[in-house]
Order: structure tokens, then C-alpha cells, then sequence
């Protein structure tokens, strides 16, 4: 190999020269409207308003003439200060490898120590995270769940934005048909109406309407207590529940792993969750037989997969929360099958649609996640800043 050819030597921390390092980062707040406010359990009880907008933080890396693009987002409150934490974070991975993702963030962690390492800090983190494995993908010229050694090229999948508690039983039922025609495979309904009678009413008709062979799933967002959830569950049990979703406070393990002993119906939490640690404590108490991380929220792919590699290990299946476009790529390459959520919400953000069929969700075959955005998604760009040299937008 010639002096011209040799791979550059790191230098302190990481840093090296030529296309290996990293070059430019390009942050962008994105606030996409929903057509319709939603509303689930939170607004039902009080706690929260109905959503109107989610508010995404979009990383776009650079490593010589080759891109990678990653997200987070925030519902409601959170969305600036996942931007600001980025902005101030990200020049901490200029010059770094890009191809030492493990590296660089544990970097970006230690650069906003004294916010700790779990909630908004970490999911401005993750944005940046994903743009680095959708570029590794890319130099690879491999999908990501490729890279990462998929086990399937499809995903079980099923469909939530029709089942939120501000729709009517008619919506729901209609929304349920639609799905299933377009290849999903099952539906998930939303729970903890304040009148529980109205919860298992609607669960009863839908159950009927789908018929006992449709895979359903119920979401009550954390707003049943613990006597609440055992009583209501009893009665679902006999419903033939794919699993009961977060009916208790996402940090009660302990309640959580005594209603999965009571219940026959799976028990199914952590979509709130911003730690590799805070999952853990579900697992270690036995306290969900199906978790639910979500990569943006735990701080990107990297903690992802080695929260995947404890679930694994201990047992627990898998159904990555929200985030389709990400999640397809994990959930391929988790060892047991899994489930991943169909949310239509983000069409407008990129060019390209998943494809549904026989129930599943197909994982795409362009290079990294295949993320295109949308003229659309550029219009909706509140702030945006960039380090380094970033060149022209990805598209």
C-alpha cells in the first residue's frame, strides 16, 4: 500500500483526516401539523391537551462527499430544547471518525454531562446518532438493516393512527378496514377513558367487528392504577389480546410485573423511557413480556441495540415505538420476531412510502434508512444551523 493509500492515523480523541472524518453537521427544527388533534387517555383525564404538532430535530452529517440523515421529535413541550441541547453539543463530533459511532457518542454525552443522560438531552443526541449509522449504511451501500445483519426482510406490522379516543366507534372500524386492505396486519386501539364501561365497550365491538383472528392491541398511556389495570384487565383477557399496552406509570416496574403474573394477556411498556438503564429495570423485574423502546428517545441506534442484545438475552420480545422509518431497519434485525407501529403521520416528511403487504411491513432497499424529505418537509423548517462544512441539503 503507497504513503497516498494508507488509512489516515487517528489523532487525539478520534480525529482524523480525509472522507473518514467527519466533516459538517446540519441541524434543522421541523414542526409538522396533524391534519386532525389527537387525543388518548392524557387528554381524557386532564393531564394533557389534545396534539396538534410534532415537533422533529433533524441531524444531517457529513463525512466527505457522502451524507447520512437522522431524527428525533418531541409531541407537545420538548422540541426546542431537543435543538438547542444539539446545537450545543454537536461541534463535539467534527474531525471524529464517522465511522466510530460508539465513540462519538459517548462524546456527545460527556459534552452535556451535567444534564445527565437520559430525557431531552439524550434525545437531541440521537438525532446526530442516526445520521451517523444512516451514513455508515450508505458508504456501505447497504440498507441499515443490513449493515447491522437482518434476520428477516419483513416485519409484522400494525396500525394506530385510527384508534385514538377522539374517534368514534364508526371511524375506528372504518380506519381498521382500510389498514388491513392496504397489507397491515393488525390494530391497536387506544384505552383509559375515564368510564372504564366506555374502554371495554369499544374493545368488545371492535374485537367483533375484526373478528378473532385480527391481532388487537390496547393503549391506555399510563392511566390506569394498579387495581384499576388488574380489574380491567381480567375482563380483557378474554379478548385475545395481542398485549395491553403502558397501563400503569412507565416507571412502575414493580406494578407492572405483578399485573404480568395476574394477567394472561402480555403486558407491554417502555415507549417512554430515555435509557438504556431505565429499560433495564423493566426487564430486570420481569415487569413486560414485550418492550417498547423508542431508538430517538433512548438516544439513538447505538443505545438501541445494546438495549436490544439485554432484551434479547432475557427473553423479551420486541415492538419498537412510533418511528416506522427507523424502527423497520431494528426490528429486522432483532433475533425474535417482532412488531413495528404504522403511523401515517410522517408521510409528508419524505419522499418514499413504506410498503405493507400479507400484514407485514417490507424492509426498504435503498441504502441506510432510505430518507428522502419532502419539498414539503423544507417549508415547515422553524431554525436550522450548521458546523463545519455541510454542503447542500440531503435529498
Amino acid at each position: 500500500m503507497s504513503q497516498q493509500e494508507a488509512p489516515p492515523e487517528p489523532a487525539a480523541g478520534g480525529r482524523v483526516a480525509g472522507d473518514a472524518a467527519v466533516s459538517g453537521i446540519r441541524l434543522t427544527s421541523v414542526t409538522l401539523p396533524l391534519p386532525v388533534p389527537v387525543s388518548d387517555a392524557k387528554v381524557l383525564t386532564g393531564r394533557q391537551r389534545p396534539m396538534t404538532e410534532v415537533v422533529f430535530l433533524f441531524a444531517e452529517v457529513a463525512a466527505g462527499d457522502q451524507h447520512g440523515i437522522g431524527f428525533s421529535y418531541s409531541k407537545r413541550a420538548g422540541g426546542r430544547a431537543q435543538y438547542a441541547h444539539a446545537a450545543e453539543v454537536a461541534q463535539t463530533a467534527l474531525g471524529q471518525d464517522a465511522s466510530d459511532i460508539g465513540r462519538i457518542h459517548t462524546s456527545l454525552l460527556w459534552a452535556g454531562a451535567s444534564v445527565g443522560r437520559s430525557g431531552a438531552a439524550t434525545q437531541a443526541i440521537a438525532a446526530i446518532d442516526i445520521a451517523l449509522w444512516d451514513l455508515k449504511a450508505r458508504r456501505a451501500g447497504l440498507p441499515l438493516a443490513k449493515l447491522l445483519g437482518a434476520y428477516r426482510d419483513s416485519v409484522r406490522t400494525y396500525d394506530t393512527s385510527g384508534g385514538f379516543l377522539h374517534a368514534d366507534l364508526a371511524a375506528i372500524t372504518a380506519r381498521a378496514d382500510e389498514s388491513l386492505a392496504a397489507g397491515i396486519g393488525g390494530i391497536k386501539i387506544k384505552v383509559g377513558h375515564p368510564d372504564s364501561r366506555v374502554d371495554l365497550d369499544r374493545v368488545a365491538a371492535v374485537r367483533d367487528h375484526l373478528g378473532e383472528h385480527v391481532p388487537l392491541m390496547v393503549d391506555a398511556n399510563q392511566q390506569w392504577d394498579r387495581a384499576t389495570a388488574a380489574r380491567i384487565g381480567r375482563v380483557l383477557d378474554r379478548y385475545g389480546l395481542e398485549w395491553i399496552e403502558e397501563p400503569l406509570d412507565a416507571y412502575d416496574a414493580t406494578g407492572h410485573a405483578r399485573l404480568a403474573q395476574r394477567l394472561d394477556t402480555p403486558i407491554a411498556t417502555g415507549e417512554m423511557l430515555t435509557s438504556v438503564a431505565e429499560h433495564y429495570e423493566l426487564i430486570r423485574h420481569q415487569a413486560a413480556d414485550i418492550i417498547q423502546p423508542d431508538a430517538p428517545r433512548v438516544g439513538g441506534i447505538t443505545p438501541f441495540l445494546q438495549l436490544a442484545t439485554l432484551a434479547d438475552h432475557s427473553g423479551v420480545d420486541l415492538a419498537p415505538h412510533f418511528a416506522m422509518e427507523i424502527h423497520i431497519h431494528l426490528a429486522a434485525a432483532y433475533p425474535r420476531e417482532t412488531w413495528v407501529e404504522h403511523f401515517d403521520w410522517l408521510n409528508p416528511l419524505f419522499q418514499h412510502r413504506m410498503e405493507t403487504r400479507d400484514g407485514r411491513m417490507v424492509v426498504p432497499t435503498r441504502p441506510g434508512l432510505g430518507l428522502a424529505p419532502t419539498d414539503q418537509a423544507r417549508r415547515w423548517v422553524t431554525d436550522t444551523i450548521g458546523f463545519g462544512s455541510i454542503g447542500t441539503p440531503l435529498r
